[in-house]
């Protein structure tokens, strides 16, 4: 069976075709979250350590780390990602001990996050684009690592999946050429918005198989992408990652974290309560209300799409005795306070 092998300093996530689904956490990355790009000009950290923790504690096998936060003070990525780069994966295998993914467009940067890391990372990543494969591939085997191929070229990002096969094919065979073997090239056959194009869910599945049967290579994906624009996006993604598990894909780079409930909302959904005359017991903690009235929790989770990734694992025979079913099942989120204290008012009434 094919296996791609990635390592941190002591211990090993493999994706493959007779593996779990392996989860690549996504949300070390600056790109689109202004909050995180300020705090990192600053040189405030805290927020990537808080998002390592919180998403291995969600499940993700893998972390993608990506230092792509454009500094007002120098908007060039060439002199500030490398630096950058080095500072996040020392800071993040400090915190947790699993494999990273190294993710940047700039190829010092890729090198400075390839000197620094521990064991075998996974690099995102490289494209069909004639430079690309010139600066990335190079590296690639210069350091004996695995890499993510997305299906796009100097033509750009095609609609028609034929073309985007072709693309990962160039790529798997110019990758050989320099002996870097097919089972180290992870293909991301790129997933287009399923609100923009209707066939997109349909074109991924066909493709995933046909990477999968005539090139032998695992595949990955941006999992977010086939909601995007789409209300209720949970509900699409969690559809979507179990049939793209069936199909043969093995890995997705996505968020596996439940955001915590923004005090702003507990605070608006107490007063609507109250407001609406509903007697709400004053010992009552945030925890308790926010259950209560389904709004999630205080607390970083795992996300309902690893929920649908571990039942897609039961049920494709890739988790063996469900094991790890059971054990994220068998015991709810940590009790809140109101609980506790109820569980201790019906044990007295009874006793």
């Amino acid at each position: 069976m094919v296996q791609t092998v990635i390592e941190s300093r002591s211990r090993t996530a493999i994706i493959g075709f007779d593996q779990p689904f392996c989860v690549i956490g996504e949300r070390i990355n600056p790109t689109g979250r202004k909050v995180l790009a300020a705090a990192l000009e600053a040189g405030d950290f805290s927020g990537v350590t808080k998002d390592a923790v919180a998403q291995v504690e969600a499940g993700a096998a893998v972390l993608d780390i990506n230092a792509g936060v454009v500094y007002n003070s120098n908007p060039d990525p060439n002199q500030t990602e490398p630096p950058l780069m080095r500072e996040m994966i020392d800071l993040v295998q400090g915190v947790v001990d699993v494999p990273l993914c190294i993710d940047s467009s700039v190829p010092d940067a890729l090198k400075a996050g390839l000197e620094t890391c521990e064991g075998r990372p996974l690099v995102n990543s490289v494209t069909g684009e004639a430079e690309r494969l010139e600066q990335i591939l190079p590296l690639i085997k210069k350091f004996n690592v695995p890499v993510v191929a997305i299906s796009n070229d100097d033509t750009g990002i095609s609609e028609d999946p034929n073309v985007r096969f072709a693309v990962a094919k160039k790529i798997v065979e110019h990758a050989a050429d320099l002996g870097i073997p097919a089972h180290d090239i992870v293909v991301d056959p790129l997933v287009m918005p399923i609100g923009a194009m209707a066939t997109a869910g349909r074109q991924v599945f066909s493709l995933v198989r046909r990477l999968r049967e005539e090139l032998s290579v695992n595949t990955t994906c941006g999992a977010s992408n086939i909601s995007f624009g789409l209300p209720n996006r949970h509900g699409v993604n969690n559809a979507f990652l179990p049939m793209a598990i069936v199909a043969g894909m093995t890995s997705a780079i996505m968020n596996p974290v439940a955001l915590p409930v923004a005090q702003s909302r507990i605070k608006a959904k107490r007063t609507e309560v109250a407001e609406a005359g509903i007697a709400i017991p004053p010992e009552m903690d945030d925890e308790s209300f926010v259950r209560l009235f389904g709004m999630g929790s205080t607390q970083y989770r795992s996300g309902s799409e690893m929920e649908a990734i571990r039942a897609a694992n039961l049920l494709i025979d890739r988790d063996p005795h469900g094991s790890e079913w059971i054990r994220t099942n068998k015991s709810s989120a940590p009790q809140s306070s109101g609980e506790r204290q109820g569980r201790s008012r019906r044990r007295r009434r009874n006793s």
